[in-house]
């Protein structure tokens, strides 16, 4: 039977966005459709805004630094108009890099929902249907609107706090993961008076114990209020218009703004899944192989609606494995071991490999190299706050299997332990590395004996 096309991708995000360009480059007929505008969440409403928004936020404390540096500073403000319209123009610019890719690989674009017909078929919301040998499936996920909670109608979502017409004077947000601590410090660092609210004993679940201990101390000291082990019971609108969050404890917090930022849900509502056979998994996410498959023979899936890794570039890691094993017949699975990772906190992490914890566990014996200081750039201008960063060692072998920073540019310096963690480097390597002085990152090389040792779990020295 003959296709309209050879591929059609739902989703514009950065990984349909890269199977539909790669795909196409390698002469493939390709369609690409998306409801909203092209980038996904990372470029439109995710990473690259929050991080537009983090180095807004960072500059109150480089103000308050600037005078033990000879600079002297005089009043200054934050206009919030400013920076969303200067960041709308960023988003924009970004958006068209995108479509420019795809129009000059003569990728056909519709600019509309599609859904799922039947196996092969397209339902476009114009009405028109198109056909397709193969489909992939890249839609991403949604903020979850945790609909049970009363009064959640009343809150704003990650999405939501991109477009904000005005900056609130006092915020609470729901939830400890890395978007409710990035928002956290983001609005701190604006002037906002802000609360986290958080289930769990310490924010972060899930990253090293050490780093999510210090963190938490390092935010609250900077007078953010962080009240763990407590759950919202519901959120109601006062007279004057200010939203009261009622917790599990009876306490009431009354705040302008009320952001829930606790995980996000795969976004396959709607698209037909179930209506040919598919299952979704849980909380709707995509079931697929090692390879991206679904258990229809030509319907493919990637990025966060697989809800794998909700990374982007896992997404495009994944287009990438998808373009070789469909059409190179290389089949190549998606690696997800050892993924560099960055929170943009304040302080900053940036993390590779398992935690401590782990590492205790899946090792008889480890090695911790520890080094914990106060960075020139910040103890200069007079400020206590510390740097910690751990390597984590297989005794038997002397493989470097973790790495963990807290402080400055500790995203810049997971990316480049990400090169010999994955190539399984062995600590003889790190050490026979001349440090760059003076840097916070020659501490990486520079520590030659370890701090302490783990076997069976246990701390032995």
């Amino acid at each position: 039977m003959a296709y309209d096309f050879d591929l059609f991708v739902i989703g514009g995000g950065s990984g349909g966005v890269r199977a539909a360009r790669v795909s196409a480059q390698l002469g493939k007929k390709v369609a690409i459709a998306e409801e909203y505008r092209f980038g996904g969440t990372c470029v439109i409403r995710g990473c690259v805004p929050k991080k537009l928004m983090v180095y807004a936020s960072q500059f109150s404390e480089k103000f308050a630094d600037a005078p033990a540096y000879g600079w002297t500073v005089g009043e200054t403000s934050f206009d919030w108009a400013t920076l969303i319209a200067n960041k709308d123009r960023e988003i924009e610019r970004l958006e068209q890099v995108y479509r420019g890719g795809l129009d000059r690989t003569d990728v056909t674009i519709f600019d509309e929902r599609a859904t799922l017909k039947d196996k092969h078929t397209v339902q476009l919301a114009s009405g028109k249907t198109v056909t397709a040998d193969t489909i992939l499936i890249a839609t991403g996920a949604r903020p979850n609107p945790h609909e049970s909670l009363p009064g959640s109608e009343l809150a704003i979502y990650s999405d939501d706090v991109f477009d904000l017409k005005e900056l609130p004077k006092s915020i609470v947000i729901v939830g400890g993961g890395y978007i409710a601590v990035e928002f956290a410090n983001i609005f701190h660092g604006l002037g906002v008076d802000t609360t986290v609210v958080y289930r769990g004993q310490r924010i972060l679940g899930g990253f090293d114990m050490e780093l999510r201990e210090h963190l938490q101390n390092e935010m609250q000291s900077k007078g953010i209020r962080i009240l763990c082990h407590t759950m919202f019971k519901s959120i109601a609108r006062r007279e004057d218009g200010r939203l009261d969050a009622e917790m599990s404890d009876g306490n009431i917090i009354c705040a302008d703004q009320v952001l829930m930022a606790i995980g996000r849900l795969p976004n396959t509502e709607g698209l037909g899944l179930e209506a040919l056979g598919l299952e979704l998994g849980h909380n709707g996410a995509i079931p697929v192989d090692d390879y991206s498959r679904t258990s229809i023979d030509n319907i493919w899936a990637i990025g966060d609606v697989t809800n794998r890794v909700q990374l982007t570039p896992v997404a495009i890691h994944e287009a990438m494995c998808f373009v070789e094993t469909h059409w190179h017949d290389n089949p190549t699975r998606p690696d997800h071991e050892i993924i560099p990772t960055a929170v943009f906190s304040q302080p900053e992490i940036g993390t590779v490999g398992m935690t401590e914890e782990e590492a205790a566990k899946t090792y008889p014996e480890l090695e911790v190299y520890r080094a914990a200081f106060r960075p020139m750039k910040t103890s200069f201008a007079g400020r206590d706050e510390r740097m910690i960063m751990k390597l984590l060692v297989d005794a038997a072998t002397k493989v470097v299997v973790a790495a963990h920073i807290i402080g400055p540019d500790a995203g810049e310096m997971a990316q480049l332990l990400g090169i010999p963690i994955k190539a399984k480097l062995t600590k003889d390597a790190f050490d026979r590395t001349m440090a760059v002085h003076p840097t916070t990152a020659e501490e990486l090389v520079t520590m030659y004996s370890p701090s302490y040792r783990l076997k069976n779990g246990e701390r032995v020295s």
